[in-house]
């Protein structure tokens, strides 16, 4: 599942009812042209991944809160959360690097 978080409390919701699956952050800006590249397959993860994890796109520039309170950086980062904690993150389009957590992280939530 993708969401576009449209607020902070937006993004609390989201969290609070992902339970026990895995939540991964995007956080991207409508001008960032790498944010771009990869958002086709940050849909296409988010799709085959539906029923393990929740995908939530947060813009910098709309939930300030949301990228300072990650201290957020450059974009797009990847935070994956569980449990309503922080597991890992990354910094880049690295669509590589995306696949292989998620693959990982969704594979130990099967056992």
């Amino acid at each position: 599942m993708l969401h576009t978080v449209r607020s902070n409390a937006d993004f609390d919701r989201q969290l609070a009812a992902a339970g026990g699956r895995l939540v991964v952050v995007e956080f991207t800006a409508s001008w960032c042209g790498p944010c771009k590249s990869i958002e086709p397959k940050v849909k296409a993860l988010s799709r085959k991944y539906q029923d393990q994890a929740f995908v939530l796109r947060v813009d910098v520039d709309k939930c300030s809160h949301v990228a300072h309170d990650f201290r957020v950086s450059c974009m797009p980062t990847f935070v994956f959360i569980r449990n309503g904690r922080k597991v890992d993150r990354f910094s880049g389009a690295d669509e590589r690097e995306l696949e292989y957590k998620m693959s990982k992280m969704a594979k130990n939530l099967k056992k």
